[in-house]
């Protein structure tokens, strides 16, 4: 019996799904859309959170994003009070990404929840996934890091500038290098 869901609800579900599906390259053209003015609002800061909170699953108070900024779709993004995220930071948010209060993340960082199936005849058929991310409160996510699909990193952990994140990080942590692993408490 064939799958009745669409594209869409797959892909939120995070299960196999064809990314051009008409939907969601509609919903894809009104987050470039989005990013446009998002990205042109200079030095107004209440503009900006009008944006972020018009197209954000949820956005916290206080919360700075510091245009460039780009993202898949936008509202699979939930952030936390307080949070900040440097210049050029992109999300791809097929799935939800939640980012904890107090969370402050570098410029450059990748988040991504959008992967590929193993199987090559699967990826022939142009199929993709989505593993949700969760970052917790209080962490800092140095420059230029990456932080790959279906990872959960805990509250107060530092991910090292350049990072590669493939795996959990536990709460407290301080991890580095690619791939990331702990460090010694203070080292980075």
């Amino acid at each position: 019996m064939a799958d009745p869901r669409s594209q869409k609800q797959r892909m939120l579900a995070g299960d196999l799904y064809i990314a051009d599906d008409s939907e969601l390259q509609a919903d894809a053209r009104a987050a470039a859309e989005w990013m446009v003015r998002y990205n042109a609002a200079l030095a107004d800061p209440a503009e900006r959170e009008a944006l972020l909170r018009a197209m954000f699953a949820s956005v916290g108070r206080g919360v700075t994003i510091r245009p460039p900024f780009h993202c898949d779709y936008g509202y699979n993004i939930a952030v936390g009070d307080g949070v900040f995220l440097n210049f050029g930071c992109v999300i791809l948010d097929v799935v939800r990404v939640a980012v904890g209060a107090m969370t402050q993340i570098g410029p450059g960082v990748q988040i991504l929840t959008a992967d590929h199936p193993r199987d090559p005849d699967q990826r022939r058929q142009m199929l993709e996934l989505g593993r949700p991310v969760t970052i917790g409160a209080n962490v800092w996510i140095g420059g230029g890091a990456i932080i790959l699909p279906g990872v959960t990193i805990g509250d107060d952990a530092i991910i090292g500038a350049g990072s590669v994140v493939t795996r959990d990080v536990p709460a407290g942590a301080t991890v580095v290098g690619n791939p990331a692993r702990v460090r010694a408490t203070g080292a980075i």
